[in-house]
C-alpha cells in the first residue's frame, strides 16, 4: 500500500515537472515573437532621447561634393521640387542659403546632406517670402547648422509650420533681422549679396514682398528675383530709369542691366517674368526652380518664350537636377547632372 502512494506520488512529481517545462518552453516562444516587437520600441525610444538633445537631420551623412576651388564663388540651385532653394558659397568659405524649399523628408534630407557637403565657416540664411514651398524646410536646417543671421521677412504665416520655424529660430540664438533695399552680405574676397527690394521691411505682403537679391563677383551678375509679380518688376524697371545708380549701396554696385545669370521669378509663372524685366536684364542664362510635372505648369511657356526671346539659355531644375554656377577669373560656367 505504502509503496503504490509512493509510485503514483512519483508520477504526480513528473507530471508536474512536464507542465512546468511546457509552460517554460510556451513563455519562450512568446518572447521569441514578441522580441522583433520588443527591439523597435526599443530603437523608438532610443531615437526618441537622442532626438531630444541632438536633431536626428544633424546625424546625415553629407555628400561628396568637389571642394571649391581657390577664389572660386559657387551658387547652388537645388533641385527641391516645386520650391526654392538657393545657396550661395563665397570664396571666403561663407555662405548664404536663400529659402529651403517646402521641408519635405526628401527635401530636408537633401539640403542638409548638401550643405554638410560644403561646410560653410560662417552662414547667413534668407527667407525671401513667408510661402511654404520656400521655408518649409527651414527648420532642418536650423537645427542642424548653426546661423549667425536669419533674415525673415516682416510678414509672416499663421500656421503650425511657420511657427515652429520661428520658434527654432528664436531657440537657435542667431540674430534675427529683415532684409530690404541697401542691405548688404559682404565677403572678404569682394564679392557681395544686395537687396533690391522691397524698399521697406511693411511695404508688400506675399509674394510682392518676395527679396530681390543681386549677388556680384569679378564683373559677374546674378539676380536672383524671389517669387515677385509682374507689378514688382515693372516697378523695378521704372525704378531703374529714374537715376542710376539707384539701387547701389555705398561701394557696391548694383545695376539691373548689368545682370549675367537670372532666377526666372516665382518658378517661371507666366504672371511674372515680364518683357520688360528681361528686357533689361538681357541675361545670357536663365535658371528656373520648379518641380517635374507639377499642378501650377511652371515654367510657363510663355515665360521661357520671353527668356529666350532675349537670347537667355534655360537651365531647369526639374529636368538637369541640381544646378551649379561657378565664377572665378570673371569667367562664369554652369554645370548639373542630367537625372536618368
Amino acid at each position: 500500500m505504502h509503496g503504490g502512494d509512493q509510485g503514483r506520488d512519483t508520477k504526480l512529481l513528473e507530471g508536474e515537472e512536464r507542465e512546468k517545462a511546457f509552460r517554460k518552453e510556451q513563455r519562450l516562444k512568446q518572447l521569441k515573437r514578441a522580441l522583433p516587437a520588443l527591439c523597435v520600441l526599443l530603437l523608438i525610444a532610443v531615437i526618441a532621447l537622442v532626438h531630444m538633445f541632438v536633431p536626428l537631420t544633424s546625424l546625415l551623412p553629407a555628400y561628396k561634393i568637389a571642394a571649391r576651388e581657390e577664389g572660386e564663388l559657387r551658387v547652388h540651385f537645388l533641385d527641391v521640387g516645386q520650391g526654392d532653394c538657393t545657396i550661395v558659397e563665397f570664396p571666403s568659405g561663407d555662405a548664404v542659403v536663400i529659402d529651403a524649399g517646402d521641408g519635405s523628408f526628401t527635401n530636408r534630407n537633401h539640403t542638409v546632406r548638401y550643405l554638410k557637403a560644403l561646410a560653410p565657416k560662417r552662414l547667413t540664411m534668407i527667407l525671401t517670402h513667408a510661402d511654404a514651398d520656400h521655408y518649409g524646410g527651414f527648420e532642418a536646417l536650423i537645427e542642424a547648422f548653426s546661423a549667425d543671421t536669419v533674415y525673415l521677412p516682416a510678414y509672416g504665416e499663421g500656421t503650425p509650420e511657420y511657427a515652429a520655424l520661428l520658434k527654432a529660430v528664436e531657440k537657435s540664438g542667431a540674430k534675427i533681422d529683415t532684409m530690404t533695399r541697401y542691405d548688404v552680405i559682404r565677403d572678404s574676397s569682394g564679392a557681395y549679396l544686395a537687396c533690391v527690394s522691397p524698399r521697406r521691411s511693411d511695404e508688400e505682403e506675399g509674394n510682392e514682398a518676395s527679396s530681390v537679391l543681386y549677388l556680384r563677383y569679378e564683373g559677374v551678375g546674378v539676380m536672383l528675383a524671389g517669387d515677385i509679380s509682374a507689378a514688382v518688376e515693372r516697378r523695378l524697371v521704372r525704378e531703374n530709369a529714374l537715376m542710376e545708380g539707384l539701387f547701389d549701396s555705398g561701394e557696391c554696385r548694383v545695376r539691373l542691366e548689368e545682370t549675367d545669370i537670372l532666377k526666372l521669378s516665382h518658378h517661371g509663372s507666366a504672371s511674372s517674368n515680364t518683357a520688360e524685366w528681361l528686357a533689361l536684364l538681357s541675361p545670357e542664362k536663365a535658371v528656373v526652380s520648379c518641380g517635374k510635372g507639377n499642378n501650377y505648369g511652371h515654367p510657363a511657356p510663355e515665360a521661357l518664350a520671353r527668356a529666350e526671346a532675349v537670347g537667355a539659355e534655360v537651365f531647369r531644375t526639374d529636368e538637369l537636377g541640381d544646378i551649379v554656377l561657378s565664377v572665378k577669373g570673371g569667367e562664369y560656367r554652369l554645370s548639373y547632372t542630367v537625372r536618368e
